[in-house]
């Protein structure tokens, strides 16, 4: 039997809530490639950021609940709207989490801190004015700044701050968004990175990414402290290659039914 994953027919909704759409379906479709690897790795505590409709949380909670009972599962939105239809699609799945309404998480950086062994989350990553971002309702799901990173970039320092030694991060990224870069920026904290799904059409490209603690990495870059040196451009080729050069934007909810 397939893993299971949430049912969109009982995913609730609200008018100012982001329906899963092509970028939902790639991280849960990620999450389901790598499930053999998280189910060995037996997480305790995971965490999505940015909950949404609840279709990830949910589809998470599902496809580990049976052979990983006592996982405990968090949720945040800055949307309070999505937090109460994440309940809902929650329920109508019989799965649960612990709820929060605030800003990435804020309100866990002491509580969870080194804690969390799988964070999932589909940022804000469209380019938009920066005024934009942390707008009321809907926007607050794709509104990302210049570049799309204004939102990517304060996640990254609160993922390091939240995950335990053996915690494991998956991001929805687009090609503007420079995600090599971001690789990067993961690498200089002692991080690895792959891409477990890319998903590319004429009109858009977006690449699922996986980052864990690696050792050598991290003695490479207290090296490279050391020494003054910077992280070798060549350590990076083979994952900046799988970028394509396209562009995904995140549409209203009309195009994602």
């Amino acid at each position: 039997m397939s893993p299971k994953t949430a049912q969109i027919r009982l995913v609730s909704s609200h008018p100012e809530v982001y329906e899963p759409c092509d970028d939902s379906f790639a991280l849960v479709d990620a999450l389901l490639a790598d499930r053999t690897n998280i189910l060995d790795h037996r997480p305790r505590l995971c965490l999505e950021v940015g909950c949404g409709s609840g279709y990830v949380i949910a589809s998470l909670a599902l496809m580990l609940g049976q052979e990983l009972p006592g996982v405990y599962y968090f949720a945040t939105d800055i949307n309070p709207h999505a937090l109460r239809v994440t309940r809902e699609t929650l329920d109508a799945h019989a799965v649960d989490a612990e709820l929060m309404c605030m800003d990435i998480a804020s309100g866990l950086e002491k509580r969870l801190a080194g804690r969390v062994d799988v964070m999932v989350v589909n940022p804000p990553y469209v380019p938009t004015p920066d005024y934009e971002v942390g707008s009321e309702g809907i926007a607050s799901a794709w509104a990302g700044g210049e570049n799309g990173r204004s939102v990517i970039d304060r996640i990254l320092p609160v993922a390091d701050r939240l995950l335990s030694d053996k915690g494991w991060l998956y991001m929805v990224t687009l090609t503007t968004n420079d995600p090599s870069q971001i690789c990067l920026l993961m690498r200089k904290k002692g991080y690895a990175s792959r891409i477990v799904v890319q998903r590319s059409t004429e009109e858009e490209s977006l690449q699922i990414i996986k980052f864990w603690r690696d050792s050598d990495i991290q003695l490479d870059t207290k090296e490279n402290v050391t020494t003054n040196k910077s992280v070798p451009a060549r350590a990076m080729d083979s994952l900046v290659s799988q970028f394509p050069q396209l562009s995904f934007w995140r549409g209203t909810n009309s195009n994602c039914l």
